[in-house]
């Protein structure tokens, strides 16, 4: 296993200090250590990581470091093989990626597919990369790192450090914020407000996983659920096209770190303008399924950004009693709208996951949306 600081150190003493990216939870200690210590940037998404890596190693002449999980080697692809590689500008990247879905080892359905498929897409992309395991020492890394990767840097090459499940010693730091509702809380006081008729697209990550048991709990069938396991960022774009061919009420469920990422589809809903189109953010201000480091969400004023991208309106609940209170102006009112709820940094220890396949997921939504 690697000490995170002894791995943060080494890259100091060879003039490595600027990290950025996005959290992943099996790169968990790295992130914190570099949050707390370095100067780190949480980015919107990965390709946006790659920017600016690229603009840090333009103005400085040293090596960035972009860290994200393996899931979002889709969003670099782009600037990778139009920006980053030496046949176009030649620009060197040191790549931490945390390996979900390595075969073998036991992962989420949503995963299988790009874990499997890792390695060839690095190699595809040529971005050299060593894989760091439990059985990994420091000494192994920095052998490879001296042996190959400084060579490959310095040729305006990138290269990868594949990270897998549990390769790395715990470091925590701690997360909060000042807010009293939990996000279950309000999830569960949304949906306990919503008709049989209406239909929910979730967004990734522990806001799909708490709707899945509050639904079970209430013995309801998950036929007006489609819950997003995959592909952060695009469910609001997914409730979206769903919205514009149903005459039903659709609820997005949605994130601020998944708005975050993709944040140009609030203007095509705004322009589109569904008037059954409802879109809830739970506002933690963090990737909090993925280790609840700090999203910029915080520092934007989300009302006016979503009113600039043509939402009718935006409504805001900070505790269970604004809510309560906003929910029936927010459902009654002509779509696309838009509601903030902010809630805490919090989810229950004991938090399952869907207990069906995702295609069991869609065929039950495919019944209840079409019949």
């Amino acid at each position: 296993m690697i000490d995170v600081r002894e791995l943060v150190d080494y890259f100091a003493s060879i003039n490595v200090d600027f990290y950025c990216g996005v959290p992943d939870s099996q790169l968990s200690s790295f992130c914190d250590y570099v949050e707390e210590n370095c100067e780190n940037i949480i980015t919107a998404n990965e390709g946006n990581a790659v920017g600016l890596a690229s603009g840090y190693y333009l103005a400085s002449g040293k090596y960035p470091v972009v860290y994200l999980q393996n899931s979002g080697l889709g969003n670099i692809v782009n600037p990778v093989t139009s920006l980053t590689h030496e046949k176009v500008y030649s620009i060197p990247i040191i790549y931490v990626i945390g390996w979900r879905g390595q075969p073998g080892v036991h992962d989420e359905p949503q995963h299988i597919k790009q874990g499997a498929i890792t390695l060839e897409l690095l190699e595809t992309l040529d971005i050299s990369y060593t894989i760091i395991s439990k059985e990994t020492s420091f000494d192994d890394l920095k052998s490879s790192f001296e042996d190959s990767f400084r060579d490959m840097l310095s040729q305006g090459k990138s290269v990868a450090f594949v990270v897998s499940k549990g390769s790395f010693e715990d470091y925590k730091i701690e997360k909060t914020n000042s807010n009293t509702m939990t996000r279950e809380e309000a999830i569960q006081t949304v949906t306990d407000f919503l008709s049989e008729d209406d239909m929910v697209v979730s967004t990734t990550g522990k806001s799909s996983r708490e709707l899945f048991e509050y639904r079970e709990a209430k013995g309801q069938g998950h036929g007006n659920d489609f819950l997003t396991v995959g592909s952060m960022g695009h469910s609001s774009s997914i409730a979206l096209g769903v919205a514009l061919n149903t005459d039903s009420k659709v609820f997005c469920f949605d994130g601020d770190g998944a708005i975050l990422m993709h944040m140009g589809s609030l203007a095509i809903a705004g322009s589109r303008k569904p008037d059954n189109f409802y879109h809830i953010m739970f506002n933690n201000s963090a990737h909090e399924s993925v280790g609840g480091l700090p999203t910029i969400m915080c520092d934007m004023d989300i009302s006016s950004i979503v009113l600039g991208c043509g939402y009718n309106n935006a409504y805001n609940a900070s505790n269970i009693d604004e809510l309560k209170e906003v929910l029936p102006k927010f459902v009654e009112d002509n779509g696309p709208v838009f509601l903030n709820i902010d809630v805490d940094i919090s989810s229950r220890k004991d938090l399952g996951r869907p207990t069906t396949t995702p295609v069991e997921n869609k065929n039950e939504f495919i019944k209840k949306l079409r019949g």
